[in-house]
């Protein structure tokens, strides 16, 4: 039978709480024993699409983002929620170097980095409704 285990994390869009989230998903996935290169790209990738949840999602308003991690055999789904503006043009968003906040000197890197270290990343986004950020992993070595 394949291992399979799942978990759910809720917290406030604040800024402090990116580094928690990324110490959450990095704890959650050593169950299967990653390479810490693993680890950090999946720390990486978790960091961005928290930031963007918080600094592009909620701007400067109060909300939650939601964390849902599913591990099914060796590969790991990680799925970063907020309810915030959301995008009218996701694929304007995922050009490198495109930021809606250059005022805040953002490198507009964000999905670019996400792709670069995840195997898939699709985002889904509604105007006034939210972002849904998916990312998928497959570990190359499990040492369990």
């Amino acid at each position: 039978m394949e291992f399979t285990n799942e978990m759910k994390l809720e917290f406030a869009s604040k800024s402090q709480n990116e580094a928690f989230a990324r110490v959450v998903v990095s704890a959650f996935i050593a169950q299967l024993d990653p390479t810490i290169e693993e680890i950090a790209d999946i720390k990486t990738a978790v960091s961005e699409a928290v930031t963007n949840a918080i600094i592009h999602g909620y701007e400067n308003t109060k909300g939650i983002v939601t964390i849902r991690c599913k591990i099914v055999g060796k590969l790991i789904e990680i799925e970063i929620c907020d309810r915030g503006k959301g995008m009218s043009n996701v694929d304007k968003a995922r050009e490198p170097l495109y930021t809606s906040k250059p005022e805040l000197e953002r490198s507009g890197m964000g999905f670019t980095i996400m792709e670069s270290f995840m195997d898939k990343v699709e985002i889904i986004s509604e105007l006034n409704k939210g972002t849904t950020v998916k990312m998928y992993k497959e570990l190359k070595s499990i040492g369990k």
